[in-house]
């Protein structure tokens, strides 16, 4: 690509904000890498799907790995922040995590999600970053937002928890259960609403039998 290239795709970003451009580039990524894969995907198809040229492409990221990375930084992100709205009135914990874990396994079971953790397995090993870009922006700061709710209904009295991270971990978990791993093996059929609903009250029931106020004379003091 030429710097005459570079430069005739840098003028329409500096007439509009470059935010918009971006995640225009980024959107029609997601279509292209979600229909195609991340190895069949190419640039051209792309800049077809985002209405841009590829040279624009290239004024934004250097690279289908580092288009790739921002996706799912993106996506992980945006999911994060969907999973915790909630009316923050509510001072019940059981219900607070019912809501949780509901939202939580809705968008885990999602096909795009689905084939989202497919394609970065399939190219974790080869670029690593992106790896790390997936579980830095998902279960770590998913898991790390949901200690510190754990940690603010433990300080009202609600919970008993000794390890505010591990706890939350292990909620996720058990909201999970084997449906997730399922899917991303292709052996079940999404569940549906019902059935998520029940695996949540299943794992709220077990959570509260573990960290329950009630039990806190049972749990080793916090670290």
């Amino acid at each position: 690509m030429s710097m005459t290239d570079i430069d005739t795709a840098a003028a329409p970003a500096r007439s509009e904000p470059e935010s918009s451009k971006r995640r225009d580039i980024i959107d029609g990524a997601r279509k292209v890498f979600f229909e195609k894969g991340f190895d069949a995907a190419s640039m051209d198809e792309v800049a077809k799907a985002a209405s841009v040229s590829k040279a624009t492409i290239y004024v934004y990221f250097s690279s289908k790995e580092e288009l790739f990375e921002a996706l799912v930084h993106n996506d992980r992100a945006r999911s994060a922040e969907q999973l915790f709205e909630f009316d923050p009135s509510i001072d019940d914990v059981e219900s607070l995590l019912r809501r949780i874990g509901i939202s939580f396994m809705t968008m885990m079971v999602q096909p795009d999600h689905i084939r989202l953790v497919r394609m970065v397995m399939s190219v974790a090993e080869r670029f690593p970053r992106v790896g790390r870009t997936f579980f830095e922006a998902g279960p770590c700061q998913g898991g790390q937002r949901l200690a510190n709710l754990l940690r603010q209904q433990a300080d009202l009295g609600r919970l008993a928890i000794d390890d505010d991270l591990a706890a939350a971990y292990a909620f996720f978990n058990l909201c999970q259960s084997n449906q997730v791993k399922g899917l991303l093996f292709g052996v079940n059929a999404p569940p549906s609403p019902a059935e998520i609903a029940a695996t949540v009250e299943r794992a709220v029931r077990v959570f509260l039998a573990y960290y329950g106020a009630q039990r806190s004379g049972t749990r080793p003091p916090r670290r």
